[in-house]
């Protein structure tokens, strides 16, 4: 907002023109008035200058300049304050998510629905992000709150939930009503974590006491589930308990509810094709304008490099992408995440197509309506086609759910169809023997009740059509989300681009009765790796090795071939900020710990340096790097000669580092073993330089960083650190693992693991 002298006197208003004129010096004018016409003429002046300023003088409450809270007049709502639309919209149930990848706020929505078909209850389903808290505790008494939260990182909640849980937590903030008690506030409460991680589910945990201390009733036990094994059957297996006591303490009763839509879709004839998004994950990118590149608005990068990483005829690949970035506006830090967003592959885009029938009319314009924006949202920009749905918009290859199979069986083409589908719902065994081991999509499981044959190219006439309404397919299955990479360069040697390390996701399923073995292939890996045999002109390297199905194959083009001009191939990507960074201070020490793809951040981190480094002797000459703390990095692979990443890279990184930089190798099938014959991993290098890494954590305060598979490697790394500062400090396996939890909470041990 402008100063209020600014405002009065601007630089070029008439009086100041008036001041500064030579035309009419004040001594001229002076000279020629008494003084008491100069202060008639004076007070003149005065009065016409306050009329023609009185705008900015005194401005009216019309003129007012906004203030930073809203303010709310007869008739308004606050846009931030989630009772007063409870109200508005008569919802007994607020429903917040703390979710960085979605999953939780799908969960949310599906609490939402199940509110509604069970007991006919509405619900605002809310980002906490977008609301403020003080009016917590004026939650009416005959409505709840629902809370579900996923853990992120090490313990830390959402990018969304911070604020929700500092207020939480912090005993000073106050609620309306001047205290920080949420006496009478009901509440649910489920965690979405992963017990791979040390801090299983803390923010669900943590929220969880900090409401019960201020006075707040939880209603049934707070549900937990666990990503690592099966979060859908945690969720199934909590729920229905805890609905059953919601029941009796709401005072609401089963079956007051109806089996409603979430939305409505209708097919639209005479239509602008210009309009229609055809994979355009925004409006920008329609239009294509430019604005904040950010995970709503990603930006369709081109590809700059592309190339295998893996030795030729190794029965894995791992490609290494780079991203053109120049002049898009994005910027990165090392250790920060790429989002890359895939699309599905054609043959199960086909196969759920030719399952709903729909394939001879896959082009065919829709437009999709939500029934109640407070419940559900229309999770894709619309108008839009079949095809596109499925193929950009939704998680078509992701398995199938095992709560989606009860719904959609009373559209079964057939009797045996709908028991067989409908014992699948019913039996969590059968389910998890068949869908979920079989790793059975929506449109394989549609196909193999009504008896079709799931290994070959799906067609109209090799499938059964189900009757399904598109808009339960909407609601069912959840949106396609971006797949995040560690950053693998840094901004330093590559400001222009954004490289990624990606291992290509491809395993055999667990074969069944009536389930052959099938190849699974991972969504955005392999759309990677697509992207890269298309750049190069190369043969497609997906290939099913037994029956008629072929290659398996993305519409790498995009939409309207906008992501593949000219034979530069584009992908959409947008960046993910991450606390995952170096010391500031150069002295001190860094252990790094990275096997497999796992080393893709540090390879960033030691650019980093380099890059350093380079300024540091061209300003202060050769010697500029004695003082510099020793960098070392842990690698493991299987073999030197086939999956060494960077093999060529890292003789370079520790000539410019002149000696500041070390890397310590082991290869699991290819080097030397213990004298047991076992393997030797990355945590038996690092018990084997342990005199070294006590020194340097205990000593010199080192910065210790893993990378990568967060189930067993990580752990195991861990407890030989433990190990280590225990018999360093002459203590027990407990006190060392208190220094590494002390470590963690310092941020001198940090983790970007995953499971």
């Amino acid at each position: 907002m402008d100063s209020f002298s600014t405002r009065i006197l601007p630089a070029t208003s008439p009086l100041a023109a008036m001041d500064d004129s030579p035309a009419a010096p004040s001594s001229a004018i002076s000279s020629l008035l008494s003084s008491s016409d100069f202060v008639i003429l004076s007070l003149g002046v005065a009065i016409a200058t306050a009329y023609l300023f009185r705008t900015h003088i005194f401005p009216s409450k019309k003129d007012a300049p906004a203030l930073s809270k809203p303010t709310i007049g007869d008739g308004d709502t606050n846009p931030r304050d989630f009772v007063e639309k409870m109200k508005a919209g008569k919802k007994r149930l607020v429903i917040f998510y703390g979710s960085q990848t979605g999953t939780a706020e799908e969960y949310a929505i599906r609490l939402a629905k199940e509110a509604k078909s069970r007991f006919g209850l509405g619900s605002l389903v809310c980002d906490p992000e977008e609301y403020d808290f003080e009016t917590l505790d004026k939650i009416p008494e005959d409505c709840a709150a629902i809370f579900v939260m996923a853990t992120y990182g090490e313990g830390e909640p959402t990018d969304n939930a911070v604020q929700l849980m500092q207020n939480i937590s912090d005993e000073s903030f106050e609620y309306s009503k001047g205290s920080h008690s949420l006496e009478g506030l009901k509440y649910v409460m489920f965690g979405l974590g992963n017990k791979t991680y040390e801090h299983y589910n803390s923010v669900a945990r943590d929220l969880d006491q900090r409401l019960t201390e201020s006075g707040a009733q939880r209603i049934g036990e707070r549900g937990e589930g666990d990503d690592d094994k099966s979060m859908e059957e945690d969720y199934l297996e909590w729920k229905d308990k805890m609905w059953a006591e919601f029941s009796a303490v709401m005072g609401v009763e089963e079956g007051a509810g109806g089996d409603t839509p979430d939305f409505a879709v209708t097919e639209v004839d005479a239509i602008d094709q210009a309009k229609v998004y055809l994979g355009e994950l925004s409006a920008r990118a329609l239009t294509k304008t430019k604005g904040i590149i950010d995970a709503k608005n990603p930006y369709p990068a081109p590809l700059k490099v592309s190339r295998e990483l893996f030795a030729q005829g190794h029965e894995r690949n791992c490609v290494h992408v780079e991203f053109d970035i120049e002049g898009a506006g994005m910027t990165y830090q090392h250790g920060d995440h790429v989002g890359v967003w895939p699309s599905n592959n054609d043959i199960e885009v086909d196969r759920l197509l030719c399952a709903l029938g729909l394939a001879e009319r896959r082009d065919t314009v829709i437009n999709v309506e939500s029934l109640d924006p407070a419940l559900a949202k229309v999770p894709f920009p619309v108008p839009t086609t079949y095809d596109t749905v499925v193929r950009h918009y939704i998680d078509t290859s992701a398995v199938a759910g095992r709560q989606i199979l009860t719904a959609l069986s009373r559209y079964a083409p057939s009797e045996s169809a709908r028991e067989r589908l409908a014992k699948l719902a019913s039996d969590k065994e059968q389910y998890a023997s068949i869908v979920a081991g079989g790793c059975l999509k929506l449109g394989e499981v549609l196909q193999l009740v009504a008896g079709d044959d799931i290994t070959v190219r799906a067609t109209p006439s090799n499938t059964t059509p189900w009757k399904i309404p598109f808009e339960l397919v909407i609601s069912a299955i959840p949106r396609l989300q971006p797949r995040y990479y560690s950053i693998s360069s840094s901004p330093k040697l590559h400001p222009n681009s954004i490289h990624v390390t990606c291992v290509v996701l491809k395993y055999e399923n667990v074969p069944t009765e009536g389930i052959k073995p099938k190849w699974v292939y991972g969504v955005g890996s392999n759309y990677l790796l697509n992207l890269k045999t298309a750049m190069n002109g190369e043969a497609n390297a997906l290939v099913v090795e037994e029956g008629p199905m072929m290659p398996v194959q993305y519409a790498i083009g995009g939409p309207r071939q906008a992501y593949n001009v000219d034979g530069i191939y584009k992908a959409p990507i947008h960046v993910r900020r991450s606390t995952f960074r170096l010391p500031t201070n150069l002295k001190s020490p860094v252990i790094m710990v990275g096997p497999g793809t796992g080393v893709a951040p540090f390879r960033g981190f030691v650019q980093e340096r380099v890059a350093l480094a380079r300024r540091a002797i061209e300003k202060n000459g050769p010697d500029a790097l004695d003082t510099w703390g020793q960098i070392s990095l842990f690698y493991g692979c299987r073999s030197e000669h086939e999956d060494f990443l960077y093999a060529d890279e890292w003789p370079e990184y520790t000539r410019e580092l002149k000696g500041k930089f070390k890397m310590h190798t082991a290869f699991s099938r290819s080097g030397p073993r213990k004298p047991d014959g076992s393997k030797i991993y990355v945590q038996d290098l690092i018990w084997d330089d342990r005199a070294h890494i006590a020194k340097a954590i205990s000593e010199d305060k080192a910065y210790v960083y893993i990378c990568g598979d967060a189930k067993n490697m990580a752990h195991q790394v861990e407890e030989v650190l433990a190990r280590i500062l225990a018999e360093a400090k002459g203590g027990s396996i407990e006190d060392g693992k208190k220094e590494v939890k002390l470590m963690k909470e310092r941020s001198r041990l940090m983790l970007d693991v995953w499971s």
